[in-house]
């Protein structure tokens, strides 16, 4: 069945079909290949015609970040638009991690008009000549799954479809569309489309019934399984099967690095995120959707372990090197794959006193971790500059149900129980500084009921354009908490050199250099210039309260705030 509008433009076209296609938001980050596009809205907003909701975001990386947020927490794909090349390389960072996070995302960029002459949307500017690329898509290429260039209008609905289609199929990750603005601009009185999309995602896939046999007996058969995972929880529905599957068989689960909630933090199964010493001892591991399920020698199984891979992608095809060992990759939905796993191990029977053996020791083992975990963050509770374990374990009491916390560098997680699918995010594999502050704001556009709180270290809050996200916040009223752990480096970067010369001159002389930053530097008062609330905290014995003011700025006065926490 076709649908016909009238139209006066590609342009208008574009977000017809764009709508129409349950695109709910077009991030936008503007440049002068944007004019047809801002006419179309113009036009069509008069007419009160369906359109993406279009959002100014004043830095690419935040728009994409924002997409990347809202995609994270429902699941549909959106459309960002910047400007030609600068927009392009300005954005990098964003869909690279989006790239690593499987993230399905429209990005699209203007490109600099393609003509010298009369037509409408051609070259009448200086920069047009300088902005111009020979192969603009190669800026992306590596780091999306397909890029294109709309050439004509009549392409437009099967290069959208396509795009859309190849974004969703799994793994998931963002693709490249660049619109020159003749193209947006040529005159257009009627489009019709099929009011269903030309193609659709592929099928989610699950192994063969052979290939889950195979991983059930290795299960049932072992003496001390465990599972290493990392991301399991991108799909909150693959949260219940993992659990059944690991009550069913009495398996620990080591969270190596979690990006998301895999397993329910308070559940006596969960292992915490200590790879060697669990690994040490078992004779199947699983490794569920975990990129790097252990990082040194020291921390691997035996040689005599038996390994099997589970993901969309189990080897990481994406990856350049990738070297763990496994025996069997189980390559499809994790969700459907855990299902199947749980109804083959049903099927063969379980040893019911060895798997409660290992319930026993495993619950016994949980509790003396939490134990310890509680004696860390009370031990530090009256350091100053203040003790990250006694902050973040300040943070994990307000915590509830209703609540999603967004990771990037600035929280303990070991002190923080995550119960529900859904409710944390770490910052993705790639590391690409300025992730959480744009992804905290579409997480909330996405679940306006939700309180959003977004733990972010000074040097992710400087490259996250913290002035950009904050003009959005108000802009939009996503009152957002920030929270700001501010200890003056960039730890990873002195972590890394500490580790791999340890004994060398900078050790020695507590000298690192390109990796201090200022801790005398007031983040709050960014926040408090776009109308949000914020304070500097650096009594420890203020943190609890500190977080309740904050919350209740969020909460009930609906604005957004932010806390800067001098840290150690």
């Amino acid at each position: 069945m076709n649908r016909n509008v009238e139209v006066g433009s590609v342009a208008e076209a574009y977000l017809e079909l764009l709508a129409a296609r349950n695109i709910e938001y077009f991030f936008g980050n503007g440049g002068t290949d944007f004019a047809p596009i801002i006419e179309a809205y113009a036009k069509r907003m008069t007419q009160e015609q369906p359109l993406p909701r279009p959002i100014t975001v004043p830095h690419e990386v935040t728009a994409v970040a924002m997409a990347h947020g809202y995609t994270m927490i429902t699941g549909r794909p959106q459309v960002v638009m910047v400007h030609t090349t600068p927009g392009t390389a300005n954005a990098m960072s964003g869909v690279i991690n989006a790239f690593k996070s499987n993230i399905p995302m429209l990005f699209t960029a203007g490109r600099t008009p393609i003509a010298e002459g009369d037509a409408k949307g051609s070259r009448n500017l200086n920069i047009h000549w300088a902005q111009e690329s020979f192969d603009q898509a190669s800026m992306v290429r590596e780091w999306v799954k397909w890029d294109y260039e709309l050439r004509h209008g009549a392409d437009l609905e099967g290069v959208v479809d396509r795009a859309l289609a190849i974004a969703q199929s799994e793994p998931a990750g963002p693709v490249y569309l660049s619109l020159p603005r003749e193209v947006l601009a040529e005159e257009l009185e009627n489009f019709s489309y099929e009011a269903q999309p030309r193609m659709n995602k592929s099928e989610d896939r699950v192994p063969s019934p052979e290939a889950i046999a195979k991983a059930a007996r290795l299960l049932v058969g072992a003496k001390n399984p465990i599972v290493v995972t990392r991301s399991a929880g991108k799909d909150t529905r693959t949260v219940q099967p993992f659990v059944e599957l690991a009550e069913l068989l009495g398996i620990g689960v080591i969270d190596a690095g979690a990006l998301y909630a895999n397993f329910p933090k308070s559940h006596p199964l969960y292992a915490g995120g200590d790879v060697g010493s669990n690994l040490k001892d078992a004779d199947v591991v699983v490794v569920l959707e975990a990129d790097v399920p252990w990082a040194t020698t020291g921390s691997a199984p035996s040689s005599n372990a038996r390994i099997i891979g589970i993901g969309e992608d189990p080897l990481f095809s994406n990856y350049p090197v990738r070297g763990f060992h496994v025996d069997h990759n189980l390559a499809g939905s994790p969700r459907l794959t855990l299902r199947a796993l749980v109804n083959a191990v049903k099927d063969i029977g379980v040893d019911s006193a060895a798997v409660q053996a290992r319930k026993d020791k495993l619950s016994s083992s949980s509790q003396l971790r939490r134990e310890a975990a509680l004696q860390r963050a009370e031990d530090g509770k009256n350091d100053t500059p203040i003790n990250k374990a006694w902050f973040s374990r300040c943070l994990s009491d307000v915590l509830d149900e209703n609540s999603i916390v967004l990771n990037e560098l600035g929280v303990d997680v070991s002190q923080l129980e995550f119960n529900h699918p859904g409710s944390f995010f770490g910052s993705p594999p790639s590391s690409g500084l300025g992730w959480a502050l744009g992804a905290s704001l579409g997480s909330k556009l996405a679940a306006p009921e939700k309180t959003v709180i977004c733990c972010v270290g000074d040097g992710s809050y400087i490259f996250g354009s913290g002035t950009a996200a904050h003009i959005v916040s108000q802009a939009q009223n996503l009152p957002v908490l920030n929270i700001v752990w501010n200890n003056g480096i960039w730890n990873a970067v002195q972590s890394a050199t500490k580790v791999t010369y340890a004994d060398g001159y900078a050790v020695r002389n507590n000298d690192f250099a390109v990796s201090t930053l200022s801790q005398s530097f007031q983040y709050e008062l960014i926040c408090q210039a776009a109308g949000g609330y914020a304070e500097r905290v650096d009594d420890p014995s203020q943190v609890p309260e500190a977080i309740q003011r904050a919350l209740h700025a969020v909460k009930v006065e609906k604005r957004q705030a932010l806390l800067n926490i001098i840290g150690q």
